[in-house]
């Protein structure tokens, strides 16, 4: 299938919606979904810190593995984050495209600040439009729900200072190449429809727009 020979990755600050675009294009194309921070939370035994977005330079030789066959039918999330990074993934494959979310600072600052989390699985919860049926309360398993440290409202600042300074020379990387393609917006589901119609240029999709 032709979807098997797409290399594509989604970048973007911590809150930018990264995981669901891609939780979506995997739907929609047949891909298989890689995220850098999961596999890291996983790593480090399912903990509360979101090491995915800070751990810049230990990352590469953690994740680099996983993205071999059957990487090459897949969408990654959140990786390269660093200059380094990237050229290590050079090394590996050739990306085909590269997306990237542009959110504006105050957006992302509000979903930051919101969010709360199920430290075992990770999966995340927004107050303002993806509450818990329960608030604090996991849907699947009924345990309480946490704010990692770097959500708080006084540290999201510097983390969204600290992606921005990071990622700059990563983005210009891809520009220069013309495989990058950036999204601007402040809600995932406006943003979504530019990217299904992107991909649907590039491989043939397994569901319809509408069907996500």
């Amino acid at each position: 299938m032709a979807s098997k020979l797409l290399r594509a990755v989604v970048l973007g600050p911590p809150g930018s919606g990264k995981g669901t675009v891609c939780e979506r294009i995997a739907r929609s194309f047949g891909l298989q979904h890689l995220s850098s921070g999961q596999f890291l939370r996983e790593s480090l035994g399912g903990g509360g810190g979101d090491s995915g977005e800070d751990g810049f330079v230990s990352i590469s030789a953690a994740f680099l593995p996983l993205l071999t066959p059957p990487f090459w039918c897949g969408a990654c999330t959140g990786f390269p984050r660093t200059l380094g990074q990237a050229e290590a993934l050079d090394k590996i494959c050739e990306l085909d495209l590269v997306i990237s979310l542009n959110i504006p600072f105050e957006t992302l600052k509000d979903r930051l600040s919101a969010r709360w989390v199920h430290p075992a699985s990770g999966r995340v919860y927004n107050m303002d439009f993806n509450p818990p049926h329960v608030r604090g309360i996991d849907d699947l398993t009924g345990e309480p729900l946490v704010q990692r440290e770097e959500d708080r409202p006084e540290a999201v600042a510097a983390r969204l200072r600290k992606y921005k300074d990071a990622a700059k020379p990563v983005i210009e990387l891809y520009k220069s190449r013309g495989i990058l393609h950036s999204f601007s917006g402040t809600e995932t589901n406006k943003i979504w429809p530019y990217v299904y119609t992107l991909l649907s240029s590039k491989i043939p999709p397994v569901l319809s727009d509408e069907e996500n």
